[in-house]
């Protein structure tokens, strides 16, 4: 077994200790079938959770999306996404015009591989979801074939809150809810509102929903 094999099994063993890493298949089997994961961003700890919530034929097929400019930082960092979690990088700033931050995304689809995506582009602490950024809808557009699942992470801000690097024991769970499809002539921006609806609607104790506001 390799160091970065023993690393991923490693830290599934250690979020499960800490966190139960439990994964509730409320609106679909876990099939090792090409998903599109799309989920509410709390935590750096949220890619180890959902890491820890998959089956081990899941792990193998599905990378995460990993913010460049955090996980480059050093040289452990990058080998961790790279080796380990089998990450893209991508830029939340582009460094020039042309450039295309979907394109890493697009060349896996391409090849057939699953994508856990946090569609708010950065985190966020205040329980609900901020709107989602519009690199989801593009990727709908272009992988209809591909069915997105709703992922709710619960309690994980708890566990390693920002700022933090020691983890809290607090128990934690990953539901995943029915899968969705860009609906034929759907907007983007209703697209995007029905997306982030269907992620809150996972939460194990559902609150009740913010008021619409413009831009959602």
């Amino acid at each position: 077994m390799t160091l970065a094999a023993l690393t991923g099994q490693l830290l599934a063993f250690i979020a499960r200790l800490i966190t139960g890493a439990q994964g509730h298949w409320k609106g679909c089997p876990p099939m090792a079938e090409q998903r599109i994961y799309i989920a509410n961003h709390q935590s750096h700890f949220d890619l180890v959770l959902i890491w820890a919530a998959f089956p081990h034929e899941l792990r193998a097929q599905t990378r995460a999306i990993a913010a460049r400019d955090y996980w480059t930082k050093s040289a452990f960092r990058r080998w961790l996404t790279t080796s380990v979690f089998n990450a893209i990088y991508v830029s939340r700033t582009r460094s020039n015009p042309d450039e295309d931050p979907l394109e890493p995304l697009v060349e896996a689809l391409g090849r057939g591989d699953s994508l856990v995506i946090f569609p708010e582009g950065t985190r966020s602490n205040k329980g609900h979801p901020m709107p989602f950024k519009s690199g989801i809808f593009h990727l709908a557009e272009q992988f209809p074939e591909v069915p997105l699942i709703p992922t709710w992470i619960d309690n994980v801000q708890r566990v390693m809150p920002k700022g933090e690097v020691v983890p809290v024991p607090i128990l934690c769970t990953v539901t995943f809810g029915e899968p969705l499809r860009l609906r034929e002539g759907e907007s983007k921006a209703d697209f995007l509102c029905r997306a982030r609806e269907a992620v809150m609607e996972q939460r194990p104790h559902p609150e009740a929903a913010p008021p619409r506001t413009e831009g959602d």
